[in-house]
């Protein structure tokens, strides 16, 4: 069956399933974030802060907390109950493309909230967010501390980035390259995949490799 999801003003960047599949998260040029029931196409949730277009999403667990990366260079993590910002993770001066949230490895230090973390926060701890940003720089930053883990220089803006494990993340630039780092020293990438020199748009795991889409 289908559905229409009608209720975002411009273009909408972004859309995915919550761990259910009932529910679904999109992130439009009007810097709203939705939350939308995949059976009846009502819209459950808006939030409203970003002062740019959204540009991609990323889901908490089972989906009490959401993630969103702007144009505005902000980070947003958002209570789906309350339908409340609970925090800006992260402001960056330059427009986020994309953001993953993974399961840290133990060895790594997160750092430690300024203040304790607000009971409404459900599934941020132990978690690192990635952002793949506009400025040719990908971030690591503790999800619960907002601490800045890591700060990786590419060749060109980050367009994507993902999980292959709690300790190996990949991510792609404008120009062509696919880094893989090791989240514990990400001095050096372990390899750089340079296949043509369009744009990565995409990347996703998939069994012992990942997918990659270009502008190709």
């Amino acid at each position: 069956f289908q559905r229409l999801l009608e209720g975002h003003v411009y273009d909408v960047n972004c859309c995915r399933f919550f761990p259910s599949g009932l529910v679904v998260l999109s992130g439009g040029m009007d810097a709203q974030l939705k939350v939308w029931s995949a059976e009846d196409a009502s819209c459950v949730v808006t939030f409203k802060g970003h002062k740019g277009g959204i540009l991609d999403t990323a889901i908490v667990d089972r989906g009490r907390n959401v993630l969103s990366c702007s144009r505005d260079g902000t980070a947003r993590l958002w209570d789906c109950g309350k339908s409340a910002c609970l925090g800006v993770i992260a402001d960056c001066g330059s427009p986020i493309n994309g953001i993953a949230t993974g399961t840290a490895d133990d060895s790594l230090n997160l750092g430690t909230p300024e203040k304790p973390p607000s009971e409404r926060e459900i599934g941020t701890e132990g978690k690192i967010l990635l952002l793949a940003r506009e400025d040719k720089k990908l971030q690591g930053v503790g999800l619960q501390s907002r601490q800045p883990v890591f700060l990786f220089m590419g060749s060109d803006a980050f367009n994507c980035c993902t999980f292959l494990s709690s300790t190996y993340i990949l991510a792609g630039t404008q120009d062509g390259n696919i880094y893989q780092l090791d989240v514990r020293n990400t001095n050096t990438p372990i390899q750089v995949i340079h296949r043509s020199g369009a744009p990565v748009l995409s990347l996703l795991p998939y069994q012992d490799g990942f997918i990659a889409s270009q502008g190709n």
